[in-house]
């Protein structure tokens, strides 16, 4: 491979807009949405589908525990759409969401000792470990 620095092309010197040439050429590769990010929405809005189902059913109890649960699916709902629009706000949404998530799965594992809340405990610590990396967060506006 060559070097970028031994190119007489590249040096900043001879070319001296290469360097914002190569900052917009930078910018204009990291438009999108990464393959990751619509697959970790994909599965945020399956369970919140399901979380909020089954708040509505009576799963989480009739008072306060079915009504926070309903916010928190609202909010998560929201910051899914936000975060297919590659909003800011909807990233900060999922990234919450995926914490409170992983949090709830390990405490409801703690208390029953069944093997599926770890499971998905782990998929959302995943989740929020792939969406807290500089390349997700670069492709927002």
């Amino acid at each position: 491979m060559s070097d970028l620095n031994s190119d007489p092309r590249h040096d900043p010197q001879i070319d001296p807009q290469y360097d914002s040439n190569e900052v917009r050429r930078l910018q204009a590769r990291a438009g999108g949405m990464l393959p990751g990010v619509a697959g970790i929405c994909m599965y945020m809005l399956l369970m919140t589908t399901i979380n909020a189902f089954a708040a509505l059913r009576g799963t989480f109890g009739q008072d306060r525990g079915k009504y926070g649960v309903l916010l928190l699916c609202t909010l998560l709902a929201a910051g899914i759409f936000g975060l297919l629009r590659l909003r800011r706000w909807g990233w900060s949404l999922v990234l919450a969401g995926c914490f409170t998530l992983f949090l709830g799965n390990v405490m409801y594992f703690r208390q029953t000792h069944a093997a599926p809340f770890v499971i998905q405990g782990l998929f959302a610590l995943l989740f929020f470990l792939y969406l807290v990396r500089p390349e997700v967060r670069d492709r927002l506006r």
